[in-house]
């Protein structure tokens, strides 16, 4: 079966002959800003194996960039997706109720970690939708006009997300825009200016915030602070618990809201389903959670926790929308959120995770070009530079090594604030042969790129 195979590029070139043709067509068709750099074009996949028009079978690394947790088209998904087509596509939820919606919004309150005792939830289309229905909500609540993001956050495309994304290469030419978004510095702690000591990290951080109140925004005016427990675009950065725990404190002072973005880190990606259940271990919740991505297996769904009484102070008519919780991706989700409670996914992330954090780490001792390797579960960063003492990025030997391993069969992803860090986000029934092969391209790759 496919989803056991491993890589293999039978065509002289990369692309083949017949994604060659489809590509030529995207670039006569579809805008260069949604760039590609890969030379695949898919035919059929299944696991963590894709297998493009040509016979050519890559190993996938990104896994739709965490979208595929439980991998592509997992038989028992496929399945209650064609039962639902069979009743309905569509029914928009503001004009009436489906079962689906109800049942999905009562699994995740069960296991969505966020502050309350009484929860609800609601969904979007995707996650920059839902981050930004986080904050309409959290503005309803507190009356205020303002909230605080990150240095290296990514929070989605829309206009106002935009403005909470940090890389401004995501917004170049869209300006003037929103205001009202106040920037804090993320404990990043591999590139904490030198001359703090590590027992003074968490304060340096948390003055950041403090200066945004004095700089930017009196407390009084900020809803709410929106944290990524672990980094995505920024570069596999997680939030060490230290710092959120300070955080917490900072918003109970204020009665600022803290609202969690795991549209990337959910789903058992990092060890739990949320990453933010490592935050309870230390007494912190969020007031919101978003989360999207392998909710439901690549059906277009992102989702909204919080409690009962902070959703309930939305006015009618503020939230919601035609495509929001569509039949389908409901019945994917559920389906979802069963198969990996009963394959026990988050144990094999877990598992995933600390062979390749051991094979990272030993390549570490080998090329003095990796300079960091960081992550939570099986979402795993490992950060390339030129000099280990001046830390100084290479996002020209990233691009190599990416480039090169698609041309083994390997597909992985670039991420990062200087764009020289290389994301791990492998569909979690990756096999454990399939695994070490794709180390073994990664490694390969890395001494090639090395050396050139």
């Amino acid at each position: 079966m496919l989803k056991d195979d491993l890589p293999k590029i039978i065509t002289d070139t990369l692309p083949g002959p017949k994604a060659s043709i489809v590509i030529e067509k995207r670039k006569k068709y579809i805008p260069d800003a949604i760039g590609c750099i890969y030379p695949v074009v898919i035919d059929r996949a299944e696991g963590a194996i894709v297998l493009d028009v040509d016979g050519n079978k890559f190993l996938d690394f990104i896994g739709g960039v965490g979208v595929l947790n439980i991998g592509y088209s997992q038989k028992e998904v496929v399945e209650v997706v064609k039962e639902q087509a069979d009743k309905y596509f569509h029914a928009m939820f503001n004009t009436m109720t489906h079962e689906g919606y109800v049942d999905l919004a009562k699994k995740l309150i069960t296991i969505a970690p966020v502050k309350g005792i009484e929860k609800k939830a609601y969904f979007a289309n995707s996650g920059a939708e839902a981050d930004e229905n986080a904050v309409k909500i959290a503005k309803a609540y507190t009356k205020r006009p303002n909230i605080i993001v990150f240095s290296g956050a990514f929070h989605g495309r829309t206009h106002y997300t935009m403005a909470m994304t940090s890389k401004k290469a995501y917004a170049k030419d869209m300006g003037p825009l929103a205001d009202g978004v106040f920037r804090a510095k993320y404990p990043y702690y591999y590139r904490t200016p030198d001359g703090i000591k590590k027992e003074d990290y968490v304060d340096y951080y948390i003055k950041s915030i403090y200066d945004v109140f004095e700089e930017c925004g009196d407390p009084t005016t900020i809803a709410a602070i929106v944290v990524e427990p672990l980094q995505g675009e920024g570069g596999f950065v997680p939030a060490p618990l230290e710092w959120v725990k300070a955080l917490r404190q900072v918003c109970d002072k204020y009665d600022i809201l803290l609202i969690a973005d795991e549209v990337q880190s959910g789903f058992c990606r990092t060890g739990r389903m949320f990453a933010t259940e490592y935050w309870v271990d230390e007494g912190v919740r969020p007031d919101i959670l978003t989360t999207a991505k392998s909710i439901a297996a690549g059906i277009p769904l992102s989702a909204i926790v919080a409690s009962k009484k902070i959703m309930d102070s939305v006015a009618p008519g503020v939230i919601g929308g035609t495509f929001c919780g569509n039949p389908l991706a409901c019945k994917a989700a559920l389906k979802v959120i069963e198969i990996m409670e009963r394959d026990n996914l988050a144990l094999r992330s877990k598992e995933i995770g600390k062979i390749v954090m051991d094979k990272y780490k030993a390549m570490m001792e080998k090329y003095e070009v990796i300079g960091d390797v960081r992550g939570l579960g099986a979402m795993i960063g490992i950060e390339f530079v030129k000099d280990r003492k001046t830390k100084e990025p290479d996002p020209i030997l990233t691009k190599r090594i990416i480039m090169e391993c698609a041309n083994n069969g390997l597909l992985v992803e670039g991420a990062g604030t200087y764009n020289n860090v290389i994301r791990f986000l492998a569909p979690l029934v990756i096999t454990e042969a399939q695994l070490h092969e794709g180390l073994k391209i990664f490694e390969k790759a890395i001494k090639k790129s090395i050396s050139k």
